[in-house]
């Protein structure tokens, strides 16, 4: 373990807080995030495969940040061996599931279906704080629980049956709940005894993320070849995109960006703040695929979409 005397790795000064700014920065990044579904529902079309995506996406990731952490932070880039297992854990199931995952339910699923059902992470979180932990539980979290539910319901529209392709709501749900992985472990490096600086935690998160696909998909067997064309993605005209530059934009814009985007914005906002922004990448993402893939939700489903949304942030706001 360091020595208390030296300067933790990635420890940030306290800085003067402007909400504005801290707002405007986590709708940018709401915004990207939002559109990299769609750009990378474009590229799983063209025939790459969902989990080779996330290896380019998980990889690529990586190597800016490892660029960009080496220069602005040196110090960040030593780990100590009793951080690696939970980075472990951080990296492969919050990283690498959830974003393979994902790509494999917008394959099969509206983009917008596919991210309502992965921000009830909340929800699951709630309970395993309540449940596991044994925090109390304000009235108002059952109710914003049960509000999802229904809205999820109504969203799935189950009274005419499961009309869903089943693998993409699986996925979706295989996602959300690695999703929470993905916040309880970020958490505990962050506030635990080694006090992980997001960024920092961010690049180690996507380089265990990038050493499991290696083990598990190694480089050398990469289907090189699905790189080789070229998609017109909605909403840019008859540009015919290459494959590459499309899978380059997941990687900076759909990842690289957004995620510092997020990390500045938290030094301005409270968690609570941020909870109330980040509801707006659902709506984003469901007004892009509307605009851009014509994925149109009834006017019931748009109704259930704002009732989940409803509850996940009453319980956002009470837990």
């Amino acid at each position: 373990m360091t020595d208390l005397a030296e300067p933790l790795p990635g420890v940030v000064p306290a800085l003067r807080t402007r909400p504005i700014r801290g707002y405007a920065l986590y709708l940018v990044a709401a915004f990207l995030f939002s559109l990299n579904g769609t750009v990378a529902k474009a590229t799983l079309e063209t025939g790459v495969d969902a989990l080779r995506l996330s290896q380019l996406r998980t990889t690529g990731a990586f190597l800016v940040l490892l660029v960009f952490v080496a220069i602005t932070r040196r110090s960040a880039l030593r780990l100590r061996r009793g951080e690696i297992p939970l980075l472990v854990v951080y990296g492969i199931l919050g990283v690498a599931a959830t974003q393979s995952l994902y790509f494999v339910s917008i394959a099969r699923i509206p983009i917008s279906i596919s991210l309502l059902i992965e921000f009830t992470s909340p929800l699951v979180i709630a309970l395993w704080f309540r449940f596991r932990l044994g925090h109390p539980t304000r009235p108002a979290v059952w109710l914003g629980l049960l509000a999802a539910l229904v809205g999820l319901a109504v969203v799935a529209q189950v009274w005419q049956g499961f009309q869903l392709d089943a693998i993409g709501v699986v996925a979706a749900v295989g996602a959300m709940l690695a999703l929470v992985v993905y916040y309880l472990s970020a958490d505990a490096q962050v506030r635990g005894p080694y006090r992980r600086d997001p960024v920092s935690l961010t690049m180690w998160g996507m380089g265990a993320a990038a050493l499991f696909w290696l083990v598990t998909q190694p480089w050398w067997s990469f289907p090189w070849a699905s790189l080789a064309g070229s998609a017109t993605v909605p909403g840019t005209g008859s540009i015919a995109w290459p494959v590459p530059l499309l899978v380059g934009y997941v990687v900076l814009l759909g990842t690289v960006v957004p995620f510092s985007l997020v990390v500045v914005s938290m030094q301005h906002l409270r968690a609570s703040q941020a909870s109330v922004v980040g509801m707006t990448e659902p709506v984003i993402a469901t007004a892009i695929a509307w605009l851009v893939l014509g994925e149109v939700l009834t006017p019931a489903q748009l109704v259930g979409a704002a009732i989940v949304l409803g509850g996940i942030l009453l319980v956002e706001r009470n837990r």
